[in-house]
């Protein structure tokens, strides 16, 4: 055990030395104020913003440094010019919020202006007020759990007989996430002539089948994990329905993230955000990262995603790599000498993603595609870091939209059935 942890304490050097001083702290994300931040939409004669406040501007509003507790404020601000009085349902962002008077009690044994008394009018007027009449504009704030990374801000409105839902993906302030909503999201990555709008079932199906098999090396000169999965949807759909399930963004790699995960190697802790590895497809690396962290550093579920010029009717298509990490070992082929060592089946990941989407509410079709090229568990293939995986050697295909979708809502292409969602046993003919 001594050993390891010198060969790994040896990696950290020569990391650092890889990377270099320039890495020692993540771009600058700059200060806009969180009212500039806030990201608004519009249903019918209801309109709101919400922002979600960094532990700084958190304190600034509040007086105490809210952060502390694991609380987070959350701006909102409502825009009723409909008939009927709309009532915010704080459970909505987050079940466990904290009332106004719960916030201020965890500081009441602080000496802040006004004593505790002071404290706890603060915290009463800043909270969003109900209900939002006609013609009016409220705002105010709703104390949530602490997050890090991103948060869905998730806007439940009633009224009477009616009731609107506002779902927003946010990146949090103070974490520099490996990607930016801007820059992924809203960037223009192909010319318009070079997006191809997919509305019938089988030439989808066909370009789906004609991708690559695999992500690639930065020269493309090897081949790395199976490209077995495919999202459509955006940023208030199937991105908000991964977040809703507990999947978390992941940090730059820069060298406080570096030390960090080399750390939580060493000691089993958990890093709900930490960086991957990058592979490559149209020439770039991954648009952005996700995963499904357990407790410990050494497990986890995740995704790399890259934006296609595809789109299916109308939404965007992300093509990506799932598989699960089951261990952390040294290797001699990522600039950190420690890589992740992943779960050989593959595919087990691949149905996991799915089954946790169809909790989303927002999972609205699945399906399978060929594409990626069976590797049998007697004679796997191998990524880039010598890691064997065996697959059916299907993509799995999910469509997301924003409204609802019941467990017995979800259909289903009539293409192929991958044998992890029939009865035939692996590798059977079909």
């Amino acid at each position: 055990m001594d050993r390891i942890v010198n060969r790994l304490l040896g990696a950290v050097v020569i990391a650092f030395a890889l990377y270099g001083c320039g890495a020692t702290t993540p771009p600058n994300a700059g200060g806009i104020g969180f009212e500039g931040r806030a990201v608004t939409r519009s249903d019918g004669r209801i309109r709101v913003s919400a922002s979600v406040l960094s532990a700084e501007e958190s304190a600034a509003v509040y007086g105490v440094p809210l952060a502390d507790k694991g609380i987070q404020p959350v701006w909102i601000e409502v825009q009723n010019n409909d008939r009927g009085s709309y009532f915010l349902m704080s459970p909505g962002l987050d079940p466990s919020f904290f009332p106004a008077s719960e916030a201020a009690e965890a500081f009441g044994d602080r000496s802040v202006p006004g004593g505790k008394a002071g404290l706890d009018q603060r915290f009463r007027v800043l909270a969003f007020r109900n209900p939002v009449r006609p013609g009016q504009t409220v705002s105010g704030y709703v104390l949530t759990n602490l997050s890090e990374g991103a948060k869905l801000v998730q806007l439940d409105l009633v009224a009477s007989k009616q009731a609107r839902t506002f779902s927003f993906l946010m990146i949090v302030p103070g974490f520099h996430a490996d990607y930016h909503v801007s820059a992924v999201f809203r960037r223009d990555i192909y010319p318009p002539e070079k997006i191809m709008n997919y509305t019938d079932d089988d030439a989808f199906r066909t370009a789906l089948e004609a991708l690559p098999c695999c992500a690639t090396n930065e020269d493309g000169s090897k081949k790395a994990d199976p490209l077995n999965l495919v999202i459509v949807g955006g940023l208030d759909d199937a991105f908000a329905a991964l977040v809703r399930r507990g999947w978390s963004p992941t940090e730059q790699k820069w060298s406080g993230a570096i030390m960090k995960t080399i750390s939580s190697a060493l000691s089993g802790e958990r890093y709900i955000n930490a960086p991957v590895s990058d592979l490559y497809l149209f020439g770039r690396a991954q648009d952005l990262a996700l995963q499904k962290a357990r407790d410990t550093i050494h497990q986890r579920n995740h995704l790399r995603l890259w934006l296609s010029p595809m789109r299916y009717h109308g939404k965007p298509v992300w093509v990506g790599q799932i598989s699960r990490d089951i261990g952390v070992r040294l290797t001699f082929h990522s600039p950190t000498f420690t890589t992740h060592k992943i779960d050989p089946d593959v595919d087990e990941a691949r149905t996991a993603l799915t089954e946790d989407m169809a909790y989303s509410q927002n999972l609205q079709k699945i399906g399978f595609v060929k594409g990626v090229g069976a590797a049998s568990q007697s004679e796997p293939a191998e990524n880039l870091t010598t890691d064997p995986y065996f697959t059916d050697g299907y993509r799995q295909v999910l469509v997301f939209d924003l409204q609802p979708t019941s467990l017995s809502g979800i259909a289903f292409f009539p293409w192929e059935a991958a044998a992890t969602f029939d009865s035939r046993p692996r590798g059977a003919k079909r």
